[in-house]
């Protein structure tokens, strides 16, 4: 197979690139003229097409058709479009292609149509202020539309203007600010504005400028200084956590960073650590306060050393202050001040039973105002069962009664009352101090049987043991353990009975029999002493009864009964108890009428006797019975004439009363005044208590009826027509010791 060898083109029809200018102004302008070597009868015909022709933009070419010549229609922008590609075709009076189509190519030739343009109109930097020489800060850049391949791209940079100093250079082709010498200080000139300018056809052709502005930044090269050498202030003494004063302090570097902020220490003056000063944020001055109380009668002035720095330290290069101290003189101002109780509580002890007016303690205060003449005096601020009295001038503490166990205002056997000191100033002050009293336990109660009877069975070993108690009023260590004993006085009890302690209790023994006892009542003095100091001890009766036993070592239901009831006593005595009881009611009512008939004789010669006497506005019923309806219950005369009914013989044993209570009460001797009926009544009291006719101590009293109605008129009837000036009530004091009272408000 053959090859086919490469067309041949002809060089007429070959176009070279074609060059024009930018903004061209004579238009139109014939860029070049086409031709084809196959000329035809009747002509070629020409054409082009592509960009600027026939697509956007249109109109820019244009082509003679029949002599070939390309002309410029509009004046070319190399920054739109730097060149155009066009096709040219050649054609035949028929349209017929003549030649292939060729290339056109019109290129656009630059001109320096463009200025330089800043990407920003004002650039910023930041620099250290004493920064070394070379130090780059920023770089400042510009553009170029023009083509970068010309000078007219071709851009340099210049500072047109910074001021005197000339601080800073440029890179002529990057465009990069650097320090140009050293000597960046703050504090003289801390912004720099700078007139950088951009030119090209490398510095010869357009030119435009921008701002770059440069901020130096602080650094801690200037150390605080205080305004002044020494600072005065004054503050009152006792006072705690207030401000005395400020000290001043400037500083050039820039406010609010750490390299002006300053940091103040107290070096001298203050062993103690009752000053403190710290740093106002918003004007960086100190400021000096009070942490602890000062005393002007201890120390009335005080010299402070002060020095001052910044909280970041000081550059290298920094110069040494010379106002980096100060002195602070505080003067402290006297004031008054409270009195102060130095042992507050006062803890001390006393006895109990104490007798009243005894110095227990002298509680006083003292006042710290040493450099004034005042005078303190005391009170009690609480004393809450009035056991106290203080001297208001001495403060010594006295009982006022007896401090005695137990009692309600004692918290766990101590008495708490507050003292108030007070002194004379204007205005007084004063403090309170605590006293605490410990009352100490006195053995003064001697362990009490409990209880004081009891029954067991009287075999050795088979129930012939009874569980014995004691209390004592005492708190320990004056109580428990007791020890319990047979009478020492006694010593044949040894023979029959023992006492042990039981189970180690320290409150509890055990008796038990050691040999068969008969049934019936025993009476056992026992000795019963407490572990107090020093020891007290008390004899004490125990009535047992011993009980008929059962096979389990017990007693007998019935027999048990009978010696609870009877206290140990068996039915033949309780026999001839009760007839003895019976004859005795038979003679006490015989002699009650006996006494009734000579109540009424008496009574009528009571009331012939009274007919004149003031007292006789008064119904006189002569008794304390049962009411109008009964007139025979009490004679009055008992208690007017004593001597005529006292006792002769010796008041009776009552039966209900406790076996250790057998001994009677002695005789009282009549009261040699007969107007002092209360001791009359006492002793009737007495002899009631111990009548055996009466009913026992636990039996419910039954009073006589009143009647339904009375027959007299209302007590307020009495002196209704009277008023207190119409009475005499002059014989109230003629009645005795319990009307005095009514005498010193009537008489």
């Amino acid at each position: 197979r053959q090859h086919e060898a490469p067309r041949r083109v002809k060089r007429a029809w070959v176009i070279p690139p074609i060059s024009v200018s930018e903004n061209h102004k004579r238009i139109p302008h014939l860029l070049v003229q086409i031709k084809s070597d196959k000329q035809q009868p009747g002509g070629v015909i020409y054409s082009i097409k592509g960009p600027g022709v026939d697509e956007e933009p249109l109109g820019i070419f244009s082509i003679d058709k029949f002599s070939g010549k390309v002309f410029l229609n509009a004046m070319l922008d190399r920054e739109e479009n730097d060149r155009y590609r066009l096709r040219a075709f050649a054609l035949d009076l028929g349209g017929a292609t003549l030649e292939e189509p060729t290339d056109l190519e019109i290129i656009v030739v630059d001109q320096n149509d463009n200025r330089p343009l800043f990407r920003q109109d004002v650039f910023t930097g930041r620099v250290v202020e004493g920064a070394e020489p070379g130090t780059c800060v920023m770089t400042v850049d510009a553009t170029d539309a023009d083509d970068p391949d010309t000078d007219n791209a071709a851009l340099r940079y210049s500072i047109l203007d910074q001021g005197a100093a000339g601080m800073f250079s440029i890179n002529a082709s990057t465009g990069e600010i650097c320090t140009a010498r050293p000597g960046l200080d703050r504090e003289t000139m801390g912004l720099y504005n700078l007139t950088v300018q951009a030119a090209d056809m490398s510095g010869d052709g357009l030119t435009t400028t921008a701002v770059a502005v440069i901020y130096l930044e602080d650094i801690n090269d200037n150390p605080p200084e205080f305004t002044k050498e020494e600072f005065s202030m004054e503050v009152e003494e006792q006072e705690a956590g207030v401000e005395v004063g400020k000290v001043f302090v400037h500083d050039k570097d820039l406010a609010g960073s750490p390299s002006w902020l300053a940091k103040f220490t107290i070096l001298e003056g203050d062993p103690e650590g009752a000053f403190a000063i710290r740093t106002d944020p918003h004007t960086n001055d100190g400021v000096l306060s009070v942490v602890k109380p000062l005393d002007h009668e201890v120390r009335d002035r005080f010299e402070l050393t002060v020095s001052v720095q910044n909280e970041r330290p000081l550059e290298p290069s920094a110069p040494a202050s010379p106002r980096a101290l100060a002195t602070v003189r505080v003067r402290v101002r006297d004031v008054n001040e409270a009195p102060v109780f130095r042992e507050n509580p006062r803890r001390i002890s006393v006895l109990e039973g104490t007798s009243p007016g005894t110095p227990i303690t002298t509680y006083t205060a003292s006042d710290p105002d040493t450099h004034q003449i005042q005078t303190l005096t005391y009170a009690l601020l609480y004393d809450p069962a009035d056991w106290l009295q203080l001297d208001p001038h001495a403060g010594t503490v006295r009982t006022k009664r007896e401090l005695l166990h137990p009692s309600a205002f004692l918290q766990g056997g101590w008495y708490i009352a507050l003292v108030l000191a007070r002194d004379d100033a204007e205005p007084p002050l004063s403090a309170t101090g605590t006293l605490s009293i410990e009352i100490l336990e006195v053995n003064d109660h001697a362990p009490q049987l409990r209880p004081p009877a009891g029954v067991l069975c009287g075999r050795p070993g088979r129930g012939g043991t009874l569980l014995l108690g004691a209390t004592d009023d005492d708190r320990p260590p004056h109580g428990a353990p007791f020890h319990f004993q047979l009478s020492p006085q006694h010593p044949q009890l040894a023979r029959n009975w023992s006492i042990a302690r039981f189970n180690g209790e320290v409150t509890h023994a055990v008796l038990a029999v050691l040999a068969e006892l008969p049934e019936g009542p025993y009476s056992l003095p026992l000795l019963l002493r407490d572990s107090g100091t020093p020891p007290r001890e008390q004899q004490q009766l125990l009535n047992v009864s011993v009980c008929h036993c059962g096979r389990d070592g017990t007693c007998l239901d019935g027999v048990l009964a009978a010696a609870t009831a009877g206290a140990g006593i068996t039915l033949g005595a309780l026999m001839i108890i009760l007839g003895s009881t019976i004859l005795l009611l038979v003679l006490a009512g015989l002699g009650a009428a006996r006494v009734r008939g000579r109540r009424r004789a008496l009574r009528k010669g009571l009331l012939q006797r009274s007919r004149d006497d003031m007292r006789d506005n008064i119904l006189n019923y002569d008794e304390q019975g049962g009411g109008e309806e009964d007139q025979d219950a009490y004679d009055i005369n008992q208690l007017r004439h004593p001597e005529l009914f006292s006792p002769r013989a010796k008041p009776p044993l009552r039966r209900d009363a406790p076996l250790s209570s057998g001994t009677p009460l002695p005789h009282r001797k009549l009261p040699s005044s007969p107007s002092d009926i209360e001791d009359f009544i006492n002793e009737g009291l007495e002899a009631a208590d111990s009548d055996p006719s009466v009913p026992p101590y636990d039996t419910a009293l039954i009073y006589d009826y009143e009647g339904s109605g009375s027959v007299a008129s209302p007590l307020s009837s009495i002196v209704s027509s009277l008023t207190d000036e119409d009475q005499d009530y002059d014989y109230l004091s003629d009645w005795g010791p319990r009307f005095r009272r009514l005498a010193d408000l009537y008489g």
